[in-house]
């Protein structure tokens, strides 16, 4: 399996280190490997580009021209709201903070233009926190451009911040001109971009991401519902953000959780309103009916105790892992998944508390699934000189008679 982003995975101990590789059991795995589960085809859509991806893990499951650079239309706004998100929480603005909005952005935006708007009053005086619900759930292009202004002076060199947050976040294929995502020549991104922009939204800022799962916003006395129509088919879906151009198509990205397991959905270039909610649904029930998501170790679980250590004060460690591990796997082959810990053949003092001393290897059929690091569990300083020379003796006789 492909991961969204660039995995947080060793690469091994290295064979220098003369490895051994140790069996374990998980408690949640059996030891007898059945047959492997029936895994249907991944969906073909009715779309330019597609990505398919479990939410906490990264896991890949299913993609079609994932880093194929198009408009990203409307889409663009979840990276101005997650900006805007990043400004509040930095304490550089407030929710209440009042903004003013120019004619700049009324006459760009606003009521007389044929994008989608959120009908602001030229030179009124708005919250920070109702611009962020005409963004995201009125798609407002007055609102992206007046939050624009109000950060960096101009959209233009809001562009740039956008731009800079992109390439922190990963998104190596985007290119923003403005905050809108109105057409603009050579202002692109990805399925694989816009994937890993929602997931930061939902992970970095849960509390505003709770905004897109609303259903209608009031401004003015008029009253507008949020265009993704999937908040409306299926409840698990919460979120996120629609767009439309001629160049871009119908494009939806969408994030569901259903039990523990939460997925997201790209979906760009349909030709409908209903054809991007359609095909965004196809994509999702794929993905819930045929993977799950699992806990297999909490932080500081020890995988593998009482590993030796030489010329030690103490003569043992135990390996842990440092953050929870989590596992995407084909449902119904839990009993087929298995596990190695893979350690040095000799591990000597002195030893720092989290030095890498080991990996945990996790494979279905053969196939590497996830890779981490083992670490020591606590710091083990170097003995006396004759702890030392007593297994430096141990050694060298074992090594002469083996």
């Amino acid at each position: 399996m492909r991961h969204l982003s660039q995995p947080k995975l060793s690469s091994g101990i290295g064979k220098s280190l003369g490895q051994f590789a140790c069996a374990l059991l998980l408690s949640l795995l059996s030891a007898l490997a059945g047959a492997a589960p029936l895994l249907p085809a991944a969906p073909e859509l009715a779309a330019t580009a597609w990505l398919l991806v479990d939410s906490e893990t990264g896991t890949v499951l299913a993609e079609h021209e994932a880093d194929l650079p198009l408009p990203p239309a409307s889409l663009a706004k979840m990276l101005t709201s997650y900006i805007v998100s990043e400004e509040i929480e930095a304490g550089r603005l407030s929710e209440q903070e009042l903004v003013r909005i120019s004619d700049n952005a009324w006459e760009r935006g606003g009521a007389k233009t044929d994008g989608s708007t959120m009908f602001l009053e030229p030179r009124s005086k708005v919250s920070v926190i109702d611009l962020m619900r005409g963004v995201i759930i009125q798609s407002g292009n007055d609102a992206a451009i007046a939050l624009a202004e109000h950060i960096s002076g101009s959209e233009e060199q809001f562009a740039d911040l956008m731009n800079q947050q992109a390439a922190q976040l990963g998104m190596h294929d985007s290119l923003f001109h403005n905050a809108t995502g109105l057409p603009s020549p050579g202002m692109v991104s990805t399925a694989r971009d816009l994937a890993l922009l929602a997931r930061a939204t939902i992970v970095d800022h849960p509390d505003h991401y709770g905004i897109y799962a609303e259903k209608y916003f009031t401004h003015n006395n008029i009253r507008q519902p949020n265009r993704n129509r999937l908040l409306w088919r299926d409840s698990s879906v919460d979120g996120l953000k629609t767009g439309h151009t001629e160049a871009s198509g119908y494009c939806l990205v969408a994030s569901a959780q259903r039990r523990d397991m939460r997925l997201i959905a790209v979906v760009l270039g349909t030709d409908s309103d209903q054809a991007r909610a359609r095909e965004t649904q196809k994509l999702l029930s794929y993905g819930f009916r045929n993977y799950e998501t699992k806990r297999l170790y909490d932080s500081g679980a020890a995988l593998k105790q009482q590993v030796r250590v030489w010329y030690g004060r103490t003569e043992a460690v135990d390996l842990v892992v440092e953050e929870p591990v989590l596992l995407t796997f084909l449902r119904g082959s839990e009993k087929q998944l298995e596990a190695q810990v893979v350690v040095p053949t000799q591990l000597e003092a002195p030893i720092q508390a989290g030095q890498k001393l080991g990996s945990l290897r996790i494979t279905l059929h053969g196939e590497l699934l996830l890779e981490r690091d083992l670490v020591a569990d606590r710091k083990i300083e170097q003995g006396s000189l004759f702890k030392r020379f007593k297994d430096w003796l141990t050694l060298f006789f074992s090594r002469l008679f083996s």
